[in-house]
């Protein structure tokens, strides 16, 4: 869908609410929201996690970087994977985070996207204490909160298969919003979940058990990636490489002041309670602008296939 069309579907959608007479509230945020998204026809609209890999992006904003660039990009937070997706593919945002899974997936659904860089998305699996698990072997008959048709997905049946565990018996639970996850760990209704970083922090400070790291076997899944049909657009190509020096130049930044210099932006991104971003590992580091290796194209490609 183009813009132009994209914006007349959208007005149309305000006009039946008002006509209708139903929920006032909404309708003005609707209208809201559709005068934001006219108002941001010049810049580069990217879907964003509350989520570690998401950094740089709100660092390059913060700090003036994209200006720098000369390049106007606005950040559209999201709480789960799916919504981005959907995002995407109603051409409502440029770009988005998200992981192979998810891009191989949609490729395979006919949407054409372009990978801008590899991020530095790292998912824990995590047992809450009232779980008492303390092995991956003790995952029979329990519950995992991940996201379907995502890395955590396909992360479970990895786990799942090297455990030697009955596949049937290990409940795959379908939690796409990062919060919901963690109330669920709070309020001890999930039995385990697969949470990046900052949410996993909170949840061992909750005293969850730390199961598996993608960094133990060096899985790097994350991506920035960006629809062809928007990258078609002279400007929006120009504005997307401009977006890509700001993010690479913040990058730098956060690897020479540290993550928990930008504690408070975490913070407020992130819905974080206070002295949580204080808490991350002081050695997560970033590593700019880089395309995905081969091997993890191939392996979220292969899982997809099985």
């Amino acid at each position: 869908m183009n813009r132009m069309k994209l914006f007349f579907t959208l007005a149309t959608a305000v006009l039946c609410m008002t006509a209708c007479g139903n929920g006032g509230d909404e309708t003005k945020k609707t209208e809201d929201a559709l005068d934001a998204w006219k108002a941001d026809s010049a810049a580069l609209r990217v879907a964003v996690m509350p989520t570690i890999d998401c950094l740089p992006l709100f660092v390059a904003e913060e700090e003036g970087m994209f200006k720098r660039q000369g390049v106007s990009v606005s950040l559209y937070p999201y709480q789960a994977q799916m919504d981005c997706d959907t995002a995407i593919k109603s051409g409502w945002v440029d770009a988005m985070v998200t992981d192979l899974v998810r891009v191989e997936r949609m490729k395979s659904q006919g949407m054409s996207l372009r990978c801008l860089t590899a991020t530095d998305l790292q998912w824990q699996l995590l047992a809450g204490k009232h779980a008492k698990i303390k092995r991956l072997k003790q995952l029979e008959n329990k519950m995992i909160a991940m996201t379907r048709y995502s890395a955590t997905a396909m992360l479970a049946d990895v786990l799942v298969d090297s455990a030697s565990v009955t596949d049937e018996h290990v409940f795959r639970i379908q939690v796409n919003d990062l919060s919901v996850r963690l109330q669920m760990l709070e309020t001890e209704t999930m039995d385990a979940m697969f949470l990046p970083e900052p949410q996993a922090t909170v949840a061992r400070q909750m005293g969850a058990e730390l199961l598996y790291d993608t960094q133990w076997n060096n899985v790097c899944m994350g991506v920035l990636v960006a629809s062809e049909a928007s990258q078609a657009d002279t400007l929006r190509h120009r504005l997307t490489e401009g977006m890509l020096k700001a993010y690479s130049e913040a990058c730098d930044t956060i690897n020479s002041r540290g993550v928990r210099y930008y504690s408070k932006l975490l913070s407020r991104r992130c819905g974080l309670k206070d002295g949580v971003a204080d808490s991350l590992p002081a050695d997560l580091h970033f590593h700019g602008v880089r395309q995905p290796r081969p091997e993890d194209i191939s392996k979220a490609a292969s899982w997809l296939n099985k």
